[in-house]
């Protein structure tokens, strides 16, 4: 089951983190894997790492904020069956605290980056008989979190999206749904801990764990196999649908 041989696959952001997991295991399932990243060393270690487990893959160094770059590199890559929209920002502060410049910088990458992704594969995926898109939202687009005002923003209109893409090309043999994490344990989550909490490293890891109801951070294996079913043959028959991998913060956490 869940087998992508034969099947072409684009993730924004796929060198580092949760997106790195995702690129190792569909390719370890047979997906053809092209990584779109910012970081083209990050990339690179990724198709590296993919290539060493005999799995083939391309890296492209792309701002996925700027238009003529993603369709660039969409033109290179030529139709895919799959894309997975992961590449983002986070952002700390509250209306007032967010600067301009702040809000527009995750705009630019977090939203506007998914729709640029969005438009230059969508008509591929057409012309091609159909596809599957997997945006990344977060659990912050369905309930209030501290201090994330622009995050927050940013994953909402992800969700929205979503919907929007899945009612539209409905008829296209596109499908598109959305993953909604709660924290998960990445080196990115390590460095904010580091940066931020000098000497308090165990006790602000242990704290953050056990914000979650289920009393520990999410894996990102644990989100990399939920994409996997959801850009899988065997989840044909879902689309327009998010889905939480919370721990059970968004109905427990009350």
């Amino acid at each position: 089951m869940f087998s992508l041989k034969g099947k072409t696959a684009v993730i924004t952001g796929g060198g580092s983190g949760i997106g790195k997991v995702m690129s190792l295991l569909f390719a370890q399932q047979g997906a053809l894997m092209h990584i779109i990243e910012l970081d083209i060393k990050s990339a690179t270690d990724t198709v590296n790492e993919i290539e060493a487990n005999g799995g083939k893959a391309f890296q492209y160094a792309c701002d996925v904020s700027k238009q003529e770059q993603v369709i660039a590199v969409f033109e290179k890559i030529g139709a895919a069956d799959i894309l997975i929209n992961n590449a983002g920002i986070a952002h700390i502060g509250r209306a007032h605290t967010t600067n301009e410049e702040d809000f527009d910088r995750v705009y630019n990458v977090n939203v506007k980056g998914v729709y640029n992704c969005l438009y230059a594969a969508i008509p591929l995926m057409k012309s091609n008989g159909g596809g599957v898109i997997l945006n990344t939202a977060s659990i912050a687009a369905h309930v209030g979190i501290v201090d994330r005002f622009a995050y927050s923003t940013s994953k909402g209109a992800i969700h929205a999206m979503t919907l929007s893409i899945a009612r539209d090309y409905l008829h296209d043999n596109i499908r598109c749904n959305s993953i909604s994490p709660a924290r998960v344990h990445t080196p990115f989550v390590d460095g904010f801990i580091a940066k931020n909490y000098q000497g308090r490293e165990d006790e602000m890891f242990d704290k953050l764990s056990k914000s979650q109801p289920i009393g520990r951070m999410g894996k990102p294996g644990e989100v990399a196999a939920l994409a996997l079913y959801l850009c899988s043959d065997e989840a044909g028959f879902i689309t327009g649908t998010d889905y939480p991998i919370d721990g059970g913060f968004i109905t427990l956490n009350n």
